[in-house]
């Protein structure tokens, strides 16, 4: 963390140092005599949106400066005045009142520029065996780093919420859709597949089977905070540095677990990004999936849930209209999400090894994702929690023909061969189409016209209830198996929320 200090008070202190000269000039700039061309000026800067990065770059500088003074390359005194005048930039920063330089091409040359004119000479040693190679390629992962855990909290209370009552307040994806499923149990729906109706299910069911893709995708970050969790710094250019940098130390100190053991693919690598652009990918498409279930179960056609107010727009035209903009918005922000994963793929593919840059694409690749997957999972999260489940609609688009099933099902009991059984069920509805009756008004008479295996206890076959709790097995959609599932995922959801 930065030190809180007065800004004016350091200003005075170093007010007297030897300052940077000149805007223009760039930090590399040794060998050039020609003036850079302002279009290319253009397209080379990153500052705009680098600069987010600026507290992971003050605290990799902090450590690094630690480590050149373990490795005598910088005395006592120089890295106490670094580590007073990075503070100093961090708060300027932090306080919006850091002065960018058109000269500034990305949030690293600006610190270390602001540094100089802030301390001098002690600044200029910072970067002794460092590039900016190693250098962004660990701001980057220390900035995503630290804001997966926060996707991360928004998954496991939207799981959450399937599970629990409507009146706690929940905060994560994984969390509502278990409270929900905990509380709603007992209210029956139309299963769907090819989006026709194909057996009946329970609500809860439904909601749970979002909440095991979320907490796929929160196993599956895991494995990407792990995979990441490997320092570059200590790599210089691409190949390494010449001086004893502790960088066993150095990861430590920065929270890292382990540091890469080779140079040039420490800088070249972005194999993170592309693991977290894919990630946030899937993810994205299974939230894009639940709000195009709830937009058509929305609809006056549907009827099952009617959505918050708060969740939806209206039409400039049309008085009457209330729009579910907030799952259509989901459903386009992944069309945008899987679009920054395809184009970095397409950026890394044919690059030679180490460092090109090309590989500045992976920022705005990586900020504009996580942007858009925070603000989805928010959206998300209030639209299920605040949404109402319309049980009369739901139970009265259960039809008869739904119970097909289990009439084979009822068959195979009897002792009829299950491909025989399903061809006497079919027979069974067309019998009930010529007669034009559902299935439950053809007589025993009619039906054992069919198959003489029927018997009076038939009549059990047309009950919708019966038909959700003969699926006891786990996995089943019976109240005994959802509760097992809901027991399941709160007790992952209490060693997630614990790790």
């Amino acid at each position: 963390m930065l030190v809180s200090e007065n800004i004016s008070d350091v200003c005075a202190v170093t007010e007297n140092k030897e300052h940077f000269k000149g805007e223009g000039t760039k930090l590399w700039g040794g060998r050039f005599s020609q003036k850079t061309d302002t279009f290319l000026d253009k397209l080379n800067a990153s500052i705009v949106y680098d600069k987010r990065m600026w507290y992971e770059d003050i605290q990799g500088s902090q450590a690094y400066a630690r480590a050149l003074q373990r490795a005598g390359f910088l005395t006592e005194v120089e890295e106490q005045e670094i580590q007073k005048g990075l503070e100093l930039v961090g708060q300027e920063l932090e306080l919006d009142k850091f002065k960018l330089h058109q000269s500034d091409e990305d949030i690293h040359t600006a610190i270390e520029r602001r540094l100089k004119e802030l301390i001098g000479l002690p600044a200029t040693k910072l970067h002794t065996g460092r590039s900016r190679n190693d250098q962004v390629a660990t701001d980057m992962k220390l900035w995503l780093k630290s804001r997966l855990n926060t996707l991360k909290k928004y998954i496991l209370d939207l799981t959450q919420h399937c599970l629990i009552s409507l009146s706690t307040v929940a905060s994560s994806p994984v969390q509502i859709l278990v409270e929900r499923a905990k509380t709603e149990v007992g209210i029956l729906i139309p299963g769907y597949t090819h989006l026709q109706r194909a057996q009946p299910v329970q609500w809860s069911h439904w909601l749970l089977s979002y909440a095991w893709y979320l907490k796929e995708d929160c196993d599956r970050l895991l494995q990407v905070q792990e995979r990441m969790n490997i320092m570059p710094l200590g790599s210089g250019a691409l190949a390494g540095i010449p001086f004893s940098i502790n960088r066993s130390l150095l990861a430590k100190e920065l929270g890292f677990t382990r540091f890469t053991y080779n140079s040039m693919n420490a800088v070249g690598n972005r194999d993170f990004i592309a693991e977290f652009l894919f990630w946030a990918s899937l993810t994205a498409v299974h939230l894009s999936r639940l709000a195009e279930d709830l937009i058509l179960y929305s609809s006056r056609e549907f009827g099952f849930v009617s959505l918050s107010e708060s969740h939806c727009t209206g039409s400039s035209l049309m008085p009457q209209k209330k729009n579910p903009d907030s799952l259509e918005l989901i459903r386009g922000k992944t069309g945008r999400i899987y679009g920054n994963n395809c184009g970095f793929m397409m950026v890394l593919k044919g690059l030679p090894s180490t460092y090109n840059k090309d590989l500045q694409e992976d920022k705005q690749a990586m900020f504009d994702t996580y942007d858009s997957l925070e603000s989805i999972l928010q959206v998300a999260m209030g639209t299920v929690k605040t949404l109402m489940v319309n049980e009369e609609s739901c139970t009265a688009a259960l039809t008869p023909n739904m119970l097909a099933t289990d009439l084979a099902y009822y068959l195979v009991r009897k002792g009829v061969a299950f491909r025989e059984a399903h061809h006497l069920a079919g027979e069974v509805v067309i019998l009930s189409e010529k007669q034009r009756v559902d299935m439950p008004s053809l007589s025993l008479e009619q039906l054992k016209s069919v198959s003489e295996k029927f018997e009076d206890d038939v009549l059990k076959i047309w009950d919708y209830k019966h038909s959700v709790e003969q699926y006891q097995t786990v996995g089943g959609t019976s109240t005994s198996s959802i509760i097992h599932q809901i027991h399941v995922l709160e007790e992952w959801l209490h060693f997630s929320e614990e790790n």
